[in-house]
């Protein structure tokens, strides 16, 4: 499931390939970019915002749209991927599933099923609305903690979805968190030490962010790297209670949690 550190990840490869590179064709395969051309742009920077992939390109000589900079900004949602190949190379996804192509002289980057794609001149103010980035270079602490704590009486496992709070979050970090801290989903932020669960945010995410098999138990074996994320049944590696599943609503819509009542009340 992508979360934070899938797209930063996704971000540092699009960079490699891309960061510094002319476009020699681009591709856009939705209704709403489907006259967009940014061939004989340059590719100035490629970066992650919480779930959110910007790409930021430049203007050209023989561009006569009159923009001097705009962003392809991306959202995987729940199927989404970019996939990086050398030029040439067959491509990993069915051809049906590619939304865009950015093609340079030696590679191509394809972007498949993406849930948000559009292009935009003002990208950091249409992202204003994110809480601070778990992973971004910058990070401190103290505005993501406050932005919880002020959400006292919400349930932590909500407020940490909320990426209005706090960016990068998605679901299974957030039932992965709640069970190393050894709290419920469903405790009000109030009764939670928020600076703690903040903190362990940032080291979980940061240790993840490059990773090809996310884990929080430290083990990379497929059936080892989750506490109680996917485990429903089985039984908890801490103290042997069966890991439960359940809905709680978080802004707007219920989201599937797990956790080990044991460890967790």
């Amino acid at each position: 499931m992508p979360e934070g550190d899938t797209v930063f990840a996704a971000a540092a490869r699009l960079r490699a390939a891309l960061d510094g590179q002319r476009l020699t064709r681009t591709q856009f395969r939705i209704p709403s970019l489907a006259t967009a051309d940014l061939t004989g742009r340059t590719v100035t920077s490629v970066r992650s915002v919480g779930k959110h992939l910007l790409i930021d390109v430049g203007g050209s000589d023989d561009d006569d749209s009159g923009l001097a900079r705009v962003s392809l900004h991306s959202h995987l949602k729940m199927e989404g991927a970019w996939h990086v190949h050398p030029i040439g190379t067959k491509w990993r996804r069915p051809g049906y599933q590619a939304r865009v192509v950015l093609r340079t002289a030696t590679h191509e980057a394809v972007g498949f099923d993406l849930g948000i794609l559009e292009l935009t001149e003002t990208p950091d103010q249409d992202l204003a609305y994110l809480g601070p980035d778990l992973l971004s270079a910058e990070w401190e602490p103290t505005e993501a903690i406050r932005r919880i704590e002020a959400r006292a009486d919400e349930p932590i496992g909500t407020a940490l979805l909320d990426q209005r709070l706090v960016a990068g979050i998605g679901n299974v970090y957030r039932s992965e968190l709640c069970f190393l801290r050894r709290v419920l989903p469903t405790r009000p932020v109030r009764e939670v030490d928020v600076t703690a669960m903040v903190d362990l945010a940032r080291r979980v995410l940061w240790a993840n962010r490059l990773r090809t098999a996310r884990t929080t138990t430290g083990q990379t074996a497929p059936n080892a790297r989750m506490w109680v994320y996917g485990r429903r049944g089985q039984l908890c590696r801490r103290c042997g209670s069966p890991i439960e599943r359940d809905q709680l609503g978080s802004i707007g819509e219920d989201r599937v949690i797990y956790f080990c009542r044991q460890c967790q009340s």
